[in-house]
Protein backbone atom coordinates (compact mmCIF):
# COMPACT_ATOMS: atom_id res chain seq x y z
CA UNK A 1 0.00 0.00 0.00
CA UNK A 2 1.23 3.60 -0.74
CA UNK A 3 1.89 6.33 1.11
CA UNK A 4 -1.11 8.80 0.46
CA UNK A 5 -1.77 10.52 3.74
CA UNK A 6 -0.21 13.33 4.95
CA UNK A 7 -0.10 14.73 8.45
CA UNK A 8 1.29 17.55 10.16
CA UNK A 9 1.50 17.62 13.97
CA UNK A 10 2.04 21.06 15.69
CA UNK A 11 1.07 21.99 19.24
CA UNK A 12 -1.10 24.71 19.92
CA UNK A 13 -0.99 27.72 22.60
CA UNK A 14 -3.34 25.63 24.86
CA UNK A 15 -0.90 22.99 24.95
CA UNK A 16 -3.00 20.16 22.85
CA UNK A 17 -1.59 18.64 20.01
CA UNK A 18 -3.23 19.82 16.68
CA UNK A 19 -3.15 16.86 13.82
CA UNK A 20 -4.44 17.86 10.12
CA UNK A 21 -4.36 15.38 7.33
CA UNK A 22 -4.20 15.87 4.11
CA UNK A 23 -4.98 13.27 1.26
CA UNK A 24 -2.85 15.05 -1.40
CA UNK A 25 0.84 16.26 -1.70
CA UNK A 26 -0.95 19.64 -3.69
CA UNK A 27 -3.24 20.47 -0.96
CA UNK A 28 -0.20 20.00 1.61
CA UNK A 29 2.04 22.14 -0.68
CA UNK A 30 -0.74 24.90 -0.98
CA UNK A 31 -0.55 25.40 2.79
CA UNK A 32 2.95 24.94 3.18
CA UNK A 33 6.53 26.02 1.72
CA UNK A 34 8.84 23.41 -0.04
CA UNK A 35 12.45 24.09 0.44
CA UNK A 36 13.92 20.80 -0.82
CA UNK A 37 13.16 16.90 -1.38
CA UNK A 38 13.70 14.37 1.04
CA UNK A 39 17.02 12.26 -0.48
CA UNK A 40 18.66 10.20 2.01
CA UNK A 41 15.78 8.40 4.19
CA UNK A 42 16.07 4.63 5.00
CA UNK A 43 12.79 4.34 4.11
CA UNK A 44 12.77 4.33 0.57
CA UNK A 45 8.95 5.67 0.11
CA UNK A 46 9.94 8.84 1.40
CA UNK A 47 12.54 9.28 -0.59
CA UNK A 48 11.36 12.35 -3.41
CA UNK A 49 8.89 13.81 -0.56
CA UNK A 50 8.94 17.43 0.17
CA UNK A 51 10.92 19.03 2.86
CA UNK A 52 8.55 21.95 4.31
CA UNK A 53 9.85 24.92 5.74
CA UNK A 54 9.57 25.19 9.95
CA UNK A 55 8.55 21.38 10.24
CA UNK A 56 10.50 17.88 10.58
CA UNK A 57 9.91 15.13 8.28
CA UNK A 58 9.09 13.60 6.30
CA UNK A 59 8.75 10.51 8.55
CA UNK A 60 6.78 7.52 8.69
CA UNK A 61 3.86 6.84 10.62
CA UNK A 62 2.18 3.47 10.40
CA UNK A 63 2.14 1.78 6.36
CA UNK A 64 -0.09 4.53 4.86
CA UNK A 65 0.85 7.83 6.36
CA UNK A 66 3.58 10.72 6.16
CA UNK A 67 4.24 12.60 8.95
CA UNK A 68 5.70 15.81 9.58
CA UNK A 69 5.92 17.77 13.34
CA UNK A 70 6.91 20.65 14.36
CA UNK A 71 10.33 21.09 16.12
CA UNK A 72 8.62 21.81 19.57
CA UNK A 73 6.35 18.70 18.73
CA UNK A 74 9.43 16.44 17.89
CA UNK A 75 10.91 17.69 20.65
CA UNK A 76 8.55 16.84 23.55
CA UNK A 77 7.43 13.63 21.53
CA UNK A 78 11.45 12.14 21.54
CA UNK A 79 12.15 13.14 25.01
CA UNK A 80 8.87 10.89 26.48
CA UNK A 81 10.05 8.59 24.15
CA UNK A 82 13.78 8.36 25.14
CA UNK A 83 12.51 8.84 28.94
CA UNK A 84 10.14 6.05 28.45
CA UNK A 85 10.99 2.47 29.93
CA UNK A 86 10.76 -0.55 27.50
CA UNK A 87 8.57 -3.32 28.95
CA UNK A 88 10.71 -5.96 30.14
CA UNK A 89 9.53 -9.46 29.35
CA UNK A 90 10.33 -11.66 32.24
CA UNK A 91 12.81 -15.36 31.51
CA UNK A 92 9.89 -17.62 29.77
CA UNK A 93 9.76 -20.67 31.90
CA UNK A 94 8.71 -24.32 31.20
CA UNK A 95 5.08 -24.90 32.33
CA UNK A 96 5.03 -26.79 35.66
CA UNK A 97 3.84 -30.06 35.71
CA UNK A 98 1.31 -31.44 38.43
CA UNK A 99 1.35 -34.65 39.05
CA UNK A 100 -2.14 -36.21 40.36
CA UNK A 101 -0.99 -39.85 41.96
Amino acid sequence: MAKDTFRIVTRGTDGKLHVRDYSKQESLLRAHTQIGIDDCSTDLGLRGLPVLRGLIGPMPEGKNVIRYESPEVFESLTKEWSASKPKRRGKSQPPVEVSTN
